[in-house]
């Protein structure tokens, strides 16, 4: 089968490779969609070296059933469409006891489908046949599934909105968007999203009540624009390292601050904690996805309370994988879906 291979720095390359045999408590995949992730993109950028065999990324995918093992052939059938998650939570270390799924002791460590999503099939085993895994509705597309994951990670963050409040989503990719359609849904007073691209802050404003170039934004220009006050929730959605200062500078009293993406390593935070001792209400991190957000996720798309289709800029061949990465991390556009095996 075909596969999009990270060799080294952003060097992708398409080889070929077997197609995984599968066990009798097994299925094979054939990847329908499997979306770039901001993650992906790190990973195109970070790491000098991949390992001697490569490394073949990729996890926002969907796709059909097309072979099951003897011992689960009542649970899935070939033919079935489905979405499939990497990462799922244990269930009984102390985390997954407290209600923490994403913080699960083997969350991060275990992958239960191989090899990633760029590939045109992969073989998912595993906690995930059990949990990870969600049969989709005729109604729902290959290409609408592959958000089902990022939007878990929102459902994830659990934010909480009040009709008058202001949220502030600094970062205007697909996160920012999510975050954003998510915050309007949930009755959110007013939407402000911030992105220095210029195609992005433009996208922007079909899912936002405002929309900036974030090198213009600043503080006074925040109240200008929300009857004097500053933000009440600030959410991060960009690994730049001088949005952290600006997102400390932008929450008003009772205000709260959510890193919903990965802060950039070195970074601190110089700020009067005195003076926000009282003004500051929560800083909270997020990370990942329980099968408990994927489903709520699957359901918001589903019945149409987010809209997904209008964030995908780019459908491409598994052939044309390396270029998506170059043109993604150029921030050319905003979603990219990748289709392993022709259109879908």
């Amino acid at each position: 089968m075909t596969v999009g291979v990270y060799r080294s720095n952003s060097d992708v390359r398409i080889e070929r490779i077997p197609i995984p045999q599968i066990g009798s408590n097994e299925i094979l995949m054939k990847v329908m969609a499997s979306g770039i992730c901001g993650s992906d993109l790190m990973e195109f950028h970070r790491k000098p070296k991949a390992g001697p065999n490569g490394s073949i990324l990729g996890h926002e995918v969907s796709g059909e059933v097309v072979e099951v093992g003897n011992n689960i052939a009542g649970k899935y059938g070939v033919g079935d469409r489905i979405f499939v998650t990497h990462h799922v939570p244990c269930g009984e270390c102390r985390s997954c006891r407290r209600g923490h799924g994403t913080r699960c002791d083997g969350f991060r460590l275990i992958n239960n489908f191989e090899p990633g999503g760029f590939s045109q099939y992969i073989k998912v085993s595993g906690r995930s046949l059990d949990v990870g895994v969600i049969h989709l509705d005729d109604s729902v597309s290959y290409d609408q599934a592959s958000f089902i994951e990022p939007l878990g990670t929102v459902v994830e963050s659990e934010e909480k909105y009040k009709h008058n409040e202001t949220v502030l989503i600094i970062g205007g990719g697909v996160a920012g968007i999510l975050n954003a359609q998510m915050a309007g849904m949930n009755g959110a007073g007013k939407v402000i999203v911030t992105d220095i691209n210029r195609d992005r802050w433009e996208n922007a404003c079909d899912f936002s009540d405002y929309a900036m170039n974030a090198k213009l934004f600043n503080p006074d220009l925040l109240k200008k624009i929300n009857h004097g006050r500053l933000a009440d929730k600030v959410i991060i959605c960009s690994g730049a390292p001088e949005v952290t200062k600006q997102a400390f500078e932008s929450f008003g009293d009772g205000g709260s601050v959510l890193f919903f993406t990965t802060p950039p390593k070195d970074v601190t935070i110089n700020m009067d904690w005195y003076k926000n001792w009282r003004s500051l209400e929560r800083v909270n991190m997020t990370y990942g996805a329980t099968p408990e957000s994927n489903q709520k996720a699957y359901e918001l798309i589903r019945d149409g309370k987010i809209d997904v289709d209008s964030m995908i800029s780019h459908r491409l061949p598994l052939e044309d994988l390396a270029d998506a990465f170059k043109m993604a991390s150029k921030g050319e556009g905003l979603k990219y879906i990748i289709h392993p095996n022709g259109d879908c």
